[in-house]
This record gives C-alpha cells, structure tokens and sequence, in this order.
C-alpha cells in the first residue's frame, strides 16, 4: 500500500508540473473541491467568444468541457454497447447497439487524459489562439516558412527580370540618343561623298565655261 500511494503522489507531482508548464490553472471553487471535482482553465480562448476553454474531472469518471456551448460536454471516449435485442410484432428481432462514454474511475487516470485530449484538440489545433501567442506548432511554423521561402525565390526571380528589362531599355534609349560609332563614319563617308560630287559638279562647269570661251576668241 505505501509503494502504491508513493506511485500515485509522483504521477500527481508530474501531473502539476505539465500542467504549469503549459499555463493550466486550476479554478475549481470551494464546493466542487469538495465534491471531487477539479476544473482547469487553458490559456487559450475559442475563435467564437472571448473565453478561455475550461475543462473538468468529475468524481463520476466523466471529463467534460465546461464552456464549450449551452451546456457540458463530455470529452470520454466512446465504445459501443453489447448487441441487444427486440422483437417486433411479426416475431422477428432486430438488433442494436448504443454508444456510450467511457468512463476513468482514477482521478489520477482522468487528469493524465485531459492533458493529453488539450494537447491534441487544443493546443496543437488552436495554437495560433494561445494567449500572446507563445505557442505555435510545429507544422504550422514549418508551413509558414516554407511558404515565405518561395515567396522570397519568386519576388528574387521578378526582381532579376525587372533589372534586365529595365537595362534593355536603357541600352536602346543610349542608342536612339547616341549613335554608334559605326553610324557616326557611315554618316560622316556620306556627307563626304556629298561634298566631292559637289566639287565635281562644280569643276565641271568651270571646265565648260572655260571652253567655251577660247572657242569664241579662237
């Protein structure tokens, strides 16, 4: 018996200690202390009111949600009944089952349940409503980042081809404003051209004028 009631006084130790490391308080009154009941209240508050989820070990073997809706709700696991049997009026039987809670006689047994059902329904599915937000999955942060690692490769892709477009035009800009060198002789041996057909035409009337002249004083 003392082996049996050490055992259980350390689980209970181990029980408070999860229970402050994850911010659980306990807010059970005075009178339902007194009645075997314990309620805990989560430091996390529902999307569609602003209360913070309570739940409760009852002396009955029931866990339930204590503010959840209109009323209680137990968070028990379910079994199905032995099949049972009725007949009908034309001799037959017909066979059902009912669904039933299970219940935790243990107190010790109950609380270790409640911690692991908040830990799963709760915490990990509600982490992004834990008060000051100091908790949040992992596989929502792991989410997160890889989400804004693409978005960061993708905005680094636009940027480059941003920069390139914007370089391209720049380029032809420069080019439109300011002729290559290429463009520049080609201009240059045109005007050239230009200038000595000029002179030709020129000597060439000079030519003509001149002939002209001795063949008359001739």
């Amino acid at each position: 018996m003392r082996t049996k009631s050490y055992a259980q006084h350390e689980r209970y130790v181990e029980i408070c200690k999860k229970m402050e490391l994850l911010g659980i308080k306990d807010v059970s009154t005075p009178r339902q202390a007194k009645n075997g009941t314990v309620v805990w209240r989560l430091p996390i508050k529902y999307s569609t009111h602003p209360r913070f989820i309570e739940v409760a070990s009852f002396k009955t073997g029931y866990v339930r949600n204590q503010n959840g809706g209109y009323t209680n709700y137990q968070l028990n696991k379910r079994c199905e009944s032995e099949p049972q049997y009725y007949e009908l009026p034309n001799g037959t039987y017909n066979k059902y089952t009912t669904r039933s809670c299970v219940l935790i006689p243990n107190e010790i047994d109950r609380l270790e349940y409640l911690i692991a059902y908040c830990l799963k329904n709760y915490y990990i599915k509600n982490a992004n409503q834990v008060v000051e937000g100091k908790y949040v999955s992992k596989w929502h942060h792991d989410y997160e980042m890889n989400k804004n690692h693409e978005q960061d490769c993708n905005n680094y892709d636009r940027v480059k081809e941003l920069e390139s477009d914007v370089h391209n035009l720049e380029t032809k800009l420069s080019n439109a404003i300011s002729p290559t060198k290429y463009e520049c002789e080609k201009q240059y041996s045109v005007k050239l051209e230009e200038k000595l057909y000029n002179l030709q035409n020129k000597l060439a009337t000079i030519e003509r004028i001149a002939n002209d002249k001795n063949k008359w004083n001739g």
